[in-house]
């Protein structure tokens, strides 16, 4: 079972750091002011901590446990879950998606490199785009996407050579981010019915999506109000919580090697091919499961890769003889 620490604002400042501390106090209030509190576990590293934080604060048992199985989780991950059940002595309950991923892959199509990559290209393909060098997009937003009106990071060309990429390669598979929504975010909704906050492990330091929030805690008008504990945590007050409370992660972590864990060799993960190398050694079910599911966006992601180095080098060399002609 976990051991008792103290958990006071001024023991915390001198035994870990302020941010810890902080975060403590702040959650604390925020959970004196809810009734129905949601906990969603993955298994994580963040995950860990959040959890671990929530057990020590939670003593009118106000916190429900779960966990959401999409379909195409690491046997660590399963593990994991098993031994904070033990560890903490606390329900975790499995939630099982109404379509998990393997489903929605076959159903809607594989994930492209991103999910907004993903969400025009699968746009356009179902509006029969061929993707020809002058034909028009028929949607107002997929248009923007590929012909870069829409400004920022909503273009194809912050994607280095994708759009010659794809007009000499038009993909021969459909594309879809629609196994992410089906597989996590709906029975994420559903089961959020169920509170009026609801806790969850993200951190502003991830980056991507996780960096443009601007708050640890969002209240919604309707629905679960959402809590992050670890929010401003950086890998500094992660150590240091984790050698305070004697938190430890799953084999993902500890064996495997993975920096974050989450579904198994997804294509959204520029390294997957570093992932896979893993999962074929530690789990070679899993990873021959992954080849079978995401196999197209694999092959495709390769082909991209190395047409984006071809080009770089024939820009260098073009810049060098137009240099020397000088």
């Amino acid at each position: 079972m976990v051991e008792d620490k103290p958990i006071d604002f001024t023991t915390l400042l001198q035994m870990t750091t302020e941010t810890i501390a902080l975060a403590f106090k702040r959650t604390e209030r925020i959970l004196a002011s809810h009734s129905k509190i949601g906990c969603s576990v993955s298994g994580g590293a963040d995950s860990d901590i959040m959890l671990d934080m929530l057990y020590r604060l939670d003593k009118d048992k106000k916190v429900e446990y779960y966990y959401i199985d999409t379909g195409l989780e690491m046997q660590a991950t399963k593990d994991h879950i098993e031994f904070l059940k033990k560890k903490y002595g606390i329900e975790i309950k499995t939630i099982k998606p109404k379509v998990p991923i393997p489903l929605a892959v076959k159903k809607y199509g594989v994930p492209f490199m991103s999910k907004d990559v993903s969400r025009f290209v699968g746009t356009m393909q179902n509006h029969n785009f061929g993707f020809g060098e002058n034909e028009k997009v028929k949607t107002i937003r997929a248009r923007m996407w590929w012909n870069n009106e829409s400004g920022g990071m909503f273009n194809v060309d912050t994607k280095p050579f994708l759009k010659e990429y794809m007009i000499d390669n038009p993909p021969n598979y459909a594309i879809s981010e629609k196994c992410c929504f089906y597989a996590k975010k709906q029975p994420a909704h559903e089961i959020e019915k169920n509170y009026d906050l609801v806790c969850i492990g993200l951190r502003k330091g991830e980056g991507g999506v996780r960096a443009s929030k601007k708050s640890c805690f969002e209240e919604c008008g309707k629905g679960a109000d959402k809590h992050y504990p670890v929010f401003w945590f950086l890998e500094a007050d992660k150590k240091a919580y984790c050698n305070y409370f004697g938190v430890t992660h799953s084999r993902a972590y500890t064996e495997y090697g993975f920096k974050r864990t989450g579904c198994a060799g997804c294509p959204f993960n520029s390294k997957f091919d570093k992932d896979l190398e893993v999962l074929r050694k530690h789990e070679p079910k899993l990873a021959k499961a992954a080849e079978n599911i995401f196999g197209d966006s694999y092959e495709y992601s390769r082909g991209y890769k190395k047409f984006r180095f071809d080009m770089k080098h024939k820009n260098q060399m073009r810049l060098f003889e137009s240099e020397g002609e000088k």
